[in-house]
């Protein structure tokens, strides 16, 4: 079945039902990220001993994330995001015995790398379905699917707030969270594109910008790893960045709220809503600045927001902490998506590609919270936040790798020059 042959509205069920799928993935997430502060308090831990026992979620994560491109080219997106969806459950499950029941730092430990090993390996499969509904639509919605995700962290995060102020346990709240998101997963999955469409929707491989670095070529050797590719690696590091930066606002915001602004735990939850929240703004109109000045300016002046908003909340009063956690939800907003995107510009590529590119990101949900759990315990949690406005300067430097690919003119058969590009 080529693009010419597919219904048009059945692309626009398949998008619907891309949005519900990174929805889920959001409710999910931010089930166990809102009531991080309440697992810190129960379990008596340091900020060091919280940092080592969330690197087992990221650690899980990165154990799936390389091969998850192949598995999905082998057994087709649906079968590989409902396996993900199924390990998250039992890890939810696990995390939650290990808090309420058990009350051990291990048994929790344990869950979050299933918990990391199921969402990394349906994060990565639902972006490579996002990337083939985006190419077939021809304009920019993958920043539209990730708001859909921050979206249902939004929603699942004051919904953590309440559990947190009514005293909830996490055992109920983790499990009823992820039978929903299990059970309304498996609904939309059921719309998403035919499995012939997932990886070989083009016949000629497009402008081999992605391998060369931004050159086209005519060269027809076969392809090397995409491990080995510059353009790659660079858009990887744009992604860890954009990973550290979103990151760790999602481990560590709520509880810079309440230890360094010393207020109580449900407000620390709600100024994580307020960046989750904004975050959400900034996806859903980033699609019309991506659209309308390309990639690259849009990605300098949003790490630039990154910066403001994290200086804000670590040296601003309580109240002007809030309006920086709702900065830097908008710096942060575009960062991934976007170096999702440019992983998948060449449709022939884009597993191999987003694979290795989203190992990279992940990398930061490795060091983060070690890294952030170390400085916090020397500097408090609240400074070591400047670490994250000292990444989104630094990423300014390889911003230029994430330029889409100039697109060809149909009428004259003529490569027009890329948004942004002189």
């Amino acid at each position: 079945m080529s693009n010419a042959t597919l219904p048009r509205e059945h692309v626009a069920r398949a998008r619907t039902a891309v949005f519900v799928v990174f929805t889920a993935s959001g409710v999910a997430f931010a089930s166990w990220a809102s009531r991080i502060a309440d697992v810190k308090a129960t379990l008596g831990l340091s900020a060091g001993q919280l940092g080592m026992v969330l690197l087992a979620m990221s650690a899980g994560s990165l154990v799936a994330l390389p091969s998850t491109g192949r598995i999905a080219a082998k057994f087709g997106v649906v079968p590989t995001i409902r396996v993900g969806m199924l390990l998250s459950l039992l890890g939810f499950a696990t995390v939650g015995l290990g808090v309420d029941l058990a009350q051990s730092s291990a048994v929790v430990a344990a869950g979050l790398f299933l918990v990391g090993t199921g969402i990394g390996v349906w994060d990565v499969t639902m972006n490579l379905e996002g990337a083939v509904v985006e190419r077939m639509l021809g304009q920019t919605v993958m920043p539209q699917f990730h708001a859909a995700f921050s979206g249902g962290t939004v929603a699942s995060a004051l919904v953590g707030s309440g559990m947190s102020w009514a005293g909830i346990p996490l055992l109920p709240h983790l499990l009823l969270s992820a039978l929903t998101v299990t059970a309304l997963g498996f609904w939309a999955l059921r719309s998403f594109l035919p499995r012939e469409l997932e990886f070989s929707d083009a016949k000629e491989p497009v402008n081999e910008r992605a391998a060369t670095g931004g050159l086209p070529t005519t060269d027809r050797s076969p392809a090397r790893s995409a491990w080995l590719e510059p353009r790659t690696l660079r858009i990887g590091l744009v992604v860890l960045v954009a990973a550290f930066t979103e990151g760790t606002a999602n481990d560590w915001l709520a509880v810079a709220f309440v230890e360094g602004h010393e207020l109580p735990a449900w407000a620390g939850v709600l100024g994580f809503a307020t960046f989750l929240s904004f975050m959400t703004l900034g996806r859903l109109l980033g699609t019309r600045w991506l659209d309308t000045y390309g990639r690259v300016p849009v990605l300098r002046a949003t790490f630039a927001l990154a910066v403001v908003g994290s200086v804000l909340v670590i040296f601003g009063t309580p109240w002007m902490a809030f309006i920086g956690a709702a900065i830097w939800g908008v710096g942060v907003s575009l960062g991934f998506p976007v170096g999702m995107s440019a992983s998948a510009d060449d449709p022939q590529r884009a597993g191999a590609r987003m694979s290795v590119v989203a190992t990279i990101g992940y990398l930061a949900f490795i060091a983060g919270p070690p890294a952030l759990g170390f400085l916090g315990d020397h500097v408090g949690v609240l400074r070591s936040l400047l670490a994250v406005g000292t990444m989104a300067l630094l990423v300014q430097v390889i911003l230029e790798s994430v330029r889409e690919p100039a697109r060809t003119d149909p009428t004259t058969a003529q490569a027009e020059p890329a948004r942004g590009a002189s």
